[in-house]
């Protein structure tokens, strides 16, 4: 919050920039604590939204590109120094070879895929121009919904304070009771599967 408040948009625009690229940054904060400043008046929201989306989707295209010219063997090389190994690589390949090409509007909310996503891509040999409307299509969607978090949270601070407070219970039940149906609705295929 700091860098942002001394920064402005110049560090917004880097961090969701580099995120793109496969540099791990704190972009989701950066943009929530954006959109407060914004629900403060010390940014402009609409700049803050315009910025977002465009490093956003700048930052995609510059990863895709650097997955296209650099290959498979270059991201290995260079992508274990920030977490992308082999293995995650292979399974990511694997997810976007069997989920298909919208994979690329979800994979912006999916933390791990939306920093590599565009690396991905490119590496892959998506075709450019159906990567460039799925990413776009993503990045705003990812735009809104956090620019639109940190601007509720930054002009209703003290409420969103006490609703957090009033059901954090009730929300913690409802989470485990949906993360245990998760699961166990995934070991009950999983075992139809094998005995099929």
């Amino acid at each position: 919050m700091e860098q942002l408040e001394r920064y402005g948009y110049p560090a917004l625009a880097l961090l969701v920039l580099l995120e793109g690229i496969g540099i791990p940054t704190p972009a989701v904060s950066v943009v929530v604590a954006a959109a407060v400043l914004a629900g403060h008046g010390q940014m402009s929201l609409p700049l803050v939204a315009a910025v977002t989306f465009a490093a956003a989707v700048a930052g995609d295209n510059l990863g895709f590109w650097l997955g296209r010219r650099a290959g498979r063997p270059v991201i290995l090389r260079w992508g274990r120094r920030v977490g992308l190994t082999e293995p995650r690589l292979t399974r990511a390949e694997e997810f976007f070879a069997r989920r298909g090409r919208n994979i690329v509007v979800v994979a912006r909310f999916i933390d791990g895929l939306r920093q590599t996503n565009g690396l991905i891509a490119g590496a892959i040999a998506l075709p450019w121009r159906q990567y460039a409307v799925r990413d776009a299509i993503g990045g705003a969607l990812w735009t809104a919904l956090w620019v639109s978090v940190g601007a509720f949270a930054g002009g209703n601070l003290d409420r969103v304070h006490a609703f957090v407070r009033r059901y954090e219970l009730p929300a913690l039940v409802v989470a485990v009771v949906l993360a245990v149906s998760l699961v166990l609705v995934y070991v009950w295929r999983r075992r139809r599967r094998v005995t099929s």
